[in-house]
């Protein structure tokens, strides 16, 4: 990512954040709500910030395990410094689009293969996005009359959140799984719209494009590397570890509620309702999906929360989203600072 990126994506984010605190917090006595949040049971923050770096470096353990199957030699600490770094880039880039190329970066500086770091980062991509497919699907099917009570006339933004990630999936699957027909899809999809006249026809497009979708198909073949197990056993190990991943993070805003020294709704509601956030808003063009989570937040969660709803919400998004993305940005630091370290020393030498 080059200078002028970073800055343009850090200036959105302070834009969308500027905006979204005038909008949430417009005719409130901030100063009340800040307040009632440090009345919160601090043992309880502390449980769901424990939270925030487990869902981390749940990450770095797929990482981990991924590189080891594939037979690639990597330190865990490495492993827990590239989920940090995913995370930041991540929180601060529209769609969580940074992240991943971030990741090969650092990678790339410890010498470990572009194909297999590839294929890692899009396995990682496809679960992390599958589990909040099967959880959206699981709810439209066995909750969809409990969860209209709740969101209401913003339902429409859950069925779009699951349809973009449904889309998402299994595009990236296609691309993984079947490399062929991924690029036969791209190429004839840039030729239609060079047709079409969108964009002016240009060779060097087209052959920029082929050479992408046949990197790609070089990371397709987990057969090619040492395996430890079956292919769908490695897949539904890592769908496992980030199913538990996912529901750890969800659990924050449970916390929070009894941080704020509720009991009435048990762990699993609460969790429910904010899974249903994520999936609403995990593929909307906005770093973190800020703006839209908080609106989502205000009207699934008044039922829960009642005079409670701004000081709870200012607790878990700031735990989940903010906190994380603190937390991402000093360990991103570390990363810089020690990662490819030696192989830089070793060259100047």
């Amino acid at each position: 990512m080059s200078k002028k990126q970073t800055v343009f994506n850090l200036l959105f984010l302070v834009i969308v954040f500027g905006l979204t605190v005038y909008l949430v917090f417009r005719g409130k006595d901030i100063g009340d709500i800040i307040r009632t949040a440090r009345e919160a049971d601090g043992r309880y923050l502390l449980l769901s910030l424990v939270c925030v770096v487990f869902f981390i470096l749940g990450e770095s353990v797929i990482i981990f395990y991924m590189m080891k199957t594939l037979g690639a030699s990597v330190k865990m600490t490495h492993c827990a410094l590239y989920s940090f770094v995913g995370f930041f880039f991540s929180c601060i880039t529209p769609s969580a689009s940074g992240g991943q190329p971030m990741q090969i970066f650092y990678m790339k500086k410890d010498k470990l293969p572009i194909p297999v770091t590839t294929l890692v980062l899009m396995i990682v991509t496809i679960t992390y996005k599958a589990v909040l497919v099967v959880i959206g699907v699981l709810i439209c099917f066995l909750g969809g009359d409990f969860l209209r009570g709740y969101l209401g006339d913003y339902m429409w933004v859950f069925y779009l959140g699951v349809g973009l990630n449904v889309f998402c999936v299994t595009f990236m699957m296609i691309l993984v799984f079947a490399p062929g027909l991924a690029k036969w899809i791209m190429v004839k999809g840039l030729k239609i719209i060079e047709h079409v006249r969108i964009l002016k026809p240009k060779k060097a497009r087209l052959e920029k494009l082929e050479a992408s979708m046949d990197q790609y198909h070089a990371t397709a073949a987990l057969r090619g590397h040492p395996q430890r197990g079956s292919k769908k056993r490695i897949i539904l190990n890592v769908f496992i570890i980030t199913f538990v991943q996912r529901c750890i993070l969800f659990t924050v805003t449970y916390w929070v509620y009894r941080a704020l020294g509720l009991h009435e709704y048990g762990i699993l509601t609460v969790t429910i309702l904010q899974a249903v956030i994520s999936v609403s808003v995990d593929m909307l063009p906005l770093p973190g999906g800020m703006g839209i989570s908080e609106t989502l937040y205000m009207v699934m969660f008044v039922p829960v929360f009642g005079p409670l709803l701004l000081p709870s919400m200012l607790l878990s998004r700031g735990i989940s989203y903010y906190g994380q993305m603190l937390i991402s940005a000093l360990m991103t630091c570390v990363a810089h600072l020690t990662i490819g370290r030696k192989n830089e020393e070793i060259q100047r030498m």
